[in-house]
């Protein structure tokens, strides 16, 4: 590794297979797009994209220490959880996973944005509820973080109602809905962004 891209701040994805460009090509999905943004709009950050497709909160949770040693990263991006509640996972153990790795990647001083994860209503409105209850409380984490963590908007709400955004098995959107998710996201993130370079040296 060059000194220049050693020396670049990181953003770590820690996500499940809406992050892994799963069923399309790599280069078409939104964590690919993002690193194109960053150079385009002249960001010196480096994504690193350890998302899995399948990744549950506790196989997050497992992965992330070594991960956070690796890269030392300056952002990190978790979307996790879409495969908990897809299985009808315990909240409670959903909570204490992502609460385990927000406490885990402020330890490290690097800032965690957290993308929002819903399940369909057929699950029932009170799972549904308390699923999103999970990740409205995130944001009350503060007193136990030095940072507290940003929540991202559910980044799939304006493209999976569309069937010809979303493939066949109507949970991953296509290649065309990549740029949307990104878009989704990019009001949130580039801020963070932004921040952070101000504080760089």
């Amino acid at each position: 590794m060059s000194a220049a891209l050693a020396a670049s701040p990181v953003i770590l994805i820690l996500g499940d297979s809406l992050s892994a460009a799963y069923g399309i090509a790599p280069e078409t999905g939104w964590v690919a797009l993002l690193e194109s943004r960053l150079r385009s709009q002249g960001y010196p950050h480096r994504v690193v994209n350890a998302s899995i497709s399948g990744e549950t909160t506790s196989g997050g949770r497992r992965r992330l220490p070594a991960l956070l040693m690796d890269h030392q990263p300056a952002l990190v991006v978790v979307e996790l959880g879409a495969n908990d509640g897809l299985r009808g996972f315990d909240l409670a153990e959903i909570r204490d996973n992502l609460h385990g790795m927000l406490r885990a990647i402020d330890q490290t001083g690097a800032q965690a944005l957290v993308v929002r994860m819903e399940v369909p209503p057929n699950y029932g409105p009170e799972y549904a509820e308390g699923f999103s209850a999970v990740y409205d409380a995130l944001g009350r984490l503060k007193p136990s973080l030095t940072q507290s963590p940003v929540l991202a908007p559910f980044f799939l709400a304006d493209v999976i109602l569309d069937p010809e955004l979303m493939q066949a098995d109507g949970l991953h959107p296509t290649s065309r809905a990549q740029p949307r998710l990104l878009d989704s996201l990019w009001p949130v993130l580039e801020p963070l962004l932004a921040s952070h370079m101000a504080e760089r040296p």
